[in-house]
């Protein structure tokens, strides 16, 4: 596996895993990478550079800062808002059309879902991270 730090053509920045270089390239290739936070199939790779262990009193971190930034905002995500699962564009959509009370809720969509509500202006975020629960 190999993460790519890519950039869309409208300088949204996001990291993505890869199985390989190659897998990378052809994915790319037939047009099938889109921007994670407008949906916009101009991706490319950008400049990265690789993640080194700092040592720090003798010990070396497990975690980088990061992490541990991830880690906080899944906290707050599952502290203060509702796991709705696949029903997320169904409700996210129901929400901004008035149809059920506004709430903050996060759940599983794809990124032609999530292109079709940015088209649509339901105000969308990605998560830097997976829930840890899955609802059928």
């Amino acid at each position: 596996m190999i993460r790519y730090t890519l950039k869309c053509s409208d300088g949204h920045i996001f990291e993505s895993w890869f199985q390989s270089a190659a897998a990378f390239d052809a994915l790319a290739g037939q047009g099938h990478l889109s921007c994670a936070v407008c949906g916009s199939d101009a991706v490319s790779k950008t400049l990265m550079s690789p993640q080194v262990a700092v040592e720090k009193h003798g010990d070396v971190r497990a975690k980088p800062a990061r992490n541990e930034a991830v880690a906080e905002i899944r906290r707050e995500v599952e502290q203060n808002a509702t796991y709705v699962g696949g029903d997320f564009v169904r409700k996210a959509r129901e929400m901004h059309e008035g149809a059920m009370p506004a709430a903050s809720i996060y759940g599983e969509a794809n990124i032609r879902e999530v292109r079709t509500l940015v088209e649509e202006g339901v105000p969308v975020l990605p998560l830097p991270f997976k829930p840890k629960q899955k609802m059928q």
